[in-house]
């Protein structure tokens, strides 16, 4: 069980961490969903699967949520063509949910952070790493 544990650990990523990994150029986040939801709202930075992924970088992929299982797909078309990939859990959802810059038409936006999964969340006594 410890090293089923430990491979999650290694593949993927939570949505700080992730924000983290973009924001120092380690990333690159790609957004698996439709282009509706992409228009409606993506992660700041991130780009569309359909576009042009770079090489060199560890590739951050993401869907809608934890009940999607869109970027788990892309992670296994973008693996086997030579990337290295991790997936983003939570998804777009908790990316937004944890407050994180989003864009959309109208603009950047900062989401309010949702107290069940933000600073507050870690008051409620939730177990931290």
């Amino acid at each position: 069980m410890l090293d089923y544990l430990a491979a999650r650990l290694a593949y993927e990523v939570d949505v700080l961490d992730a924000a983290a990994g973009l924001d120092s150029g380690e990333f690159i986040l790609v957004d698996t969903r439709m282009q509706a939801s992409w228009d409606h709202g993506h992660a700041l930075g991130a780009i569309q699967l359909r576009g042009d992924i770079p090489t060199g970088r560890t590739v951050v992929v993401y869907g809608w949520g934890p009940g999607c299982n869109g970027a788990t797909r892309a992670a296994a078309a973008l693996i086997a063509r030579g990337y290295s990939v991790r997936e983003m859990i939570g998804g777009f959802e908790y990316w937004y949910r944890s407050g994180l810059a989003v864009e959309t038409a109208a603009g950047i936006m900062h989401p309010p952070v949702d107290p069940l999964v933000g600073a507050a969340g870690a008051a409620l006594g939730e177990a931290q790493p």
